[in-house]
C-alpha cells in the first residue's frame, strides 16, 4: 500500500477533569489544554501544562464556551467581538503557564462548530489570532470555513479529523444526539485512524466513503475508553508504518 502520508499528529483534549489524563498524555503528541471555562480549573490547567512539558507533548490552548452544565458542547449565541475576546483571554491563560512552549490553539465543542461554519465568527477569530497569536498553529476541522479563513489570514493550519466520531456524507460530524455518533470500540477507532492517515478517507455513518485531508487526528479525552483507544491507535499506526508527531500546520497563504 502506498501511504497517503508518512506522519500524523495525534491530539487529545485534556485538563477537563477526566480521571485518565496522566495515562493518556504519553500516548498523544499534542495536548489541547482546557482553559478552565467549559470544564477544569486554573490549577488543573497548570498541572496539565506541566505534565505535557515533562513528556515533550505539544501544548495547545483549548478555549470553549463558559457553559459547564453542557460541558461546552452546546452552541451559545455570541457576537464576533465576544467570540474573539473570550478565545484571546483563554489562550492568554494557558500562555501564562506554558510561555513560549504554547504550540497551537484548538477550539472546543459548540464554539468549535460555530466558528467552523459561521463567516462573521471565523473572520473575527482569525483576525484576532493573526494579530495576537500569529505563531500558533490553528487546529481546525478539515475543509471547514474556519480552516480556509485562518489560512488566508497568514496562519499555519493543521486540518483535523476525528477517530472516535462518525461522519456524515457532507464531511461534518454526526451530531452527538444521533445513534452511534461516537466510536467507543478501540479496534474500530484504530481502523478509522489508519484509513484517515494512510488513505485520506473515512467511512460515513451510512457506509459511503469520503475524502478527508487531515494533518492531526483527535481523541476525546473524556471518553470512557479513551486510553484503550489511544493505545490501539498508536499500535495500528505504527504497524501501518505511519510516524506520530506534533503537527506543524500547512504553510500560510502569502
Amino acid at each position: 500500500m502506498t501511504l497517503h502520508r508518512a506522519t500524523i499528529d495525534l491530539n487529545c483534549d485534556l485538563g477537563e477533569g477526566a480521571v485518565h489524563d496522566a495515562a493518556l498524555m504519553p500516548l498523544v503528541t499534542s495536548a489541547n489544554v482546557c482553559c478552565g471555562l467549559h470544564a477544569g480549573s486554573s490549577d488543573l490547567m497548570a498541572a496539565t501544562v506541566r505534565l505535557a512539558l515533562q513528556l515533550g507533548v505539544a501544548i495547545g490552548a483549548h478555549p470553549g464556551h463558559a457553559d459547564r452544565d453542557h460541558f461546552g458542547r452546546r452552541e451559545v449565541a455570541v457576537t464576533p467581538f465576544e467570540c474573539a475576546e473570550t478565545i484571546d483571554a483563554q489562550i492568554a491563560a494557558v500562555a501564562s503557564v506554558a510561555g513560549a512552549s504554547l504550540h497551537h490553539v484548538k477550539l472546543h465543542g459548540g464554539l468549535y462548530h460555530q466558528v467552523g461554519r459561521e463567516a462573521p465568527l471565523a473572520e473575527a477569530v482569525a483576525t484576532m489570532l493573526a494579530a495576537r497569536w500569529p505563531q500558533l498553529v490553528v487546529y481546525a476541522q478539515a475543509s471547514s470555513l474556519f480552516a480556509t479563513v485562518a489560512h488566508g489570514r497568514g496562519l499555519a493550519v493543521a486540518q483535523e479529523a476525528f477517530i472516535d466520531r462518525r461522519y456524515l456524507a457532507d464531511g461534518t460530524l454526526a451530531p452527538r444526539s444521533a445513534a452511534r455518533a461516537t466510536i467507543d470500540d478501540p479496534a474500530e477507532a484504530a481502523a478509522q485512524a489508519v484509513r484517515l492517515a494512510a488513505e485520506g478517507v473515512v467511512c460515513t455513518a451510512d457506509g459511503a466513503e469520503i475524502r478527508v485531508e487531515a494533518d492531526t487526528l483527535c481523541i476525546h479525552g473524556d471518553g470512557p475508553r479513551a486510553v484503550e483507544i489511544a493505545t490501539e491507535v498508536r499500535a495500528a499506526l505504527a504497524a501501518a508504518g505511519i510516524d506520530v508527531r506534533a503537527a506543524t500546520g500547512r504553510a500560510p497563504s502569502r
